[in-house]
């Protein structure tokens, strides 16, 4: 994929096209919380490369699982914590005094909204806690939030929506609990506290990119699924509602994310604001049926309008994708590990449209943007390049 980069002014390539890096590292020191996410995985690529603004970053990348083979060849520093876990943070975290920026790229998805808010502003404060103390170079906070700061928590379908598209940053809250508001609200406590400490928020729309065990990954878990079709010669149906079938929205790539907020970490307006960030162009799931039907060899099947739930359509394929994988010789994988059904049924249901204004990012600077359809491709082809899918 070829994309234009705002830290060197040049045309930069892909990983499939580019050449080895080699560098000195800078003196920014980044710990990625979430390191094997959708973002955090892109983190890890691009805080790397020579051309990253600060110098190529040291980067301490935490998650909760042992470090998984497909990102075996990530030369950061890799720590398994469960930061949920008060004492595990402090005694996993407390030791990185070098760090300079935070990046919160990370979440928990739990049964109800206040549990969501509960659960995940303990984690957070949880880090905190064991880094502010102990590492005196902490420049900035990184928070990753995403589009329900606009259109509602999951649990709401988007029918707590009061604003219209495109949606801004200014926009006031919507009168319901929210964990990306408790968030927030953390960040700006903390934020209180120490003098210098710096913050930028970053919300994204659906997010493509490479990760097999993040939540929130909607192009992996159709991908996962038409890969299923192929193999049982079922009918490529789109399974979501009539609004995500024909209506536009946006999208935001993964490494887009991770460029702006690296940027927002170095450039002094974008200190202590809050930023949208998406593609800046618009797609409907009609024309990304079509190009993952190009991708599997498929045919669309005629859409009829009625929704229909991938979770429990895949509740039982479980064995059917332990044979694709032994069949395609793929890196081993659960089905639960790469389809996240309740997030394809959330997604492609949504009542309401949603697109981002990238009005105040392009102000403040930051000029990046993505071509949606080849971030599809380049997205599958990674996925398939790391053997994660056929």
């Amino acid at each position: 994929m070829v994309s234009y980069s705002w830290w060197t002014g040049k045309i930069r390539l892909s990983e499939s096209q580019g050449e080895e890096i080699n560098s000195v590292e800078g003196s920014n020191v980044a710990l990625v919380i979430g390191i094997t996410g959708i973002v955090g995985t892109s983190l890890a690529k691009i805080l790397l490369r020579p051309d990253v603004p600060g110098g190529r970053w040291k980067v301490y990348g935490v998650a909760r699982r042992a470090q998984p083979r497909w990102f075996e060849d990530a030369p950061i520093e890799y720590i398994q914590c469960n930061v949920l876990d008060e004492a595990d943070a402090h005694d996993k975290i407390t030791p990185l005094r070098d760090v300079t920026h935070l990046f919160w790229v990370v979440w928990v998805n739990r049964s109800t909204e206040e549990r969501n808010c509960k659960d995940n502003g303990k984690m957070f404060q949880n880090v905190l806690d064991a880094l502010l103390p102990n590492a005196p170079g902490l420049q900035h906070i990184v928070l990753q939030t995403g589009v329900q700061h606009y259109i509602g928590p999951f649990t709401s379908m988007g029918e707590v929506c009061i604003h219209d598209p495109p949606f801004k940053e200014d926009m006031p809250r919507l009168p319901v609990p929210s964990f990306y508001y408790t968030l927030e609200d953390i960040l700006f406590e903390t934020a209180r506290k120490k003098d210098g400490l710096t913050w930028s928020i970053h919300r994204p729309n659906d997010i493509f990119g490479f990760s097999p065990w993040s939540l929130m990954n909607i192009l992996g878990s159709l991908a996962v699924y038409a890969a299923i079709c192929k193999h049982e010669n079922l009918p490529f149906r789109y399974p979501g509602n009539q609004v995500t079938w024909e209506q536009f929205g946006d999208a935001s790539d993964s490494e887009l994310i991770a460029e702006q907020q690296i940027w927002a970490c170095i450039e002094p307006s974008a200190k202590n604001q809050a930023f949208n960030v998406s593609n800046g162009d618009v797609f409907n799931y009609k024309g990304m049926w079509s190009l993952l039907a190009g991708k599997f060899g498929l045919e669309v099947a005629p859409y009829d309008g009625q929704p229909i739930s991938l979770k429990e359509l895949m509740k039982d394929k479980g064995p059917v994708w332990d044979a694709i994988v032994e069949e395609h010789d793929l890196i081993p994988t659960k089905l639960e590990d790469v389809g996240n059904w309740w997030f394809v049924d959330w997604t492609l249901n949504r009542t309401v449209s949603s697109i981002l204004s990238m009005n105040k990012s392009k102000e403040f600077g930051f000029l990046e943007f993505r071509n949606t359809e080849v971030s599809i491709l380049h997205w599958i082809d990674r996925m398939q390049r790391k053997k994660i899918i056929p």
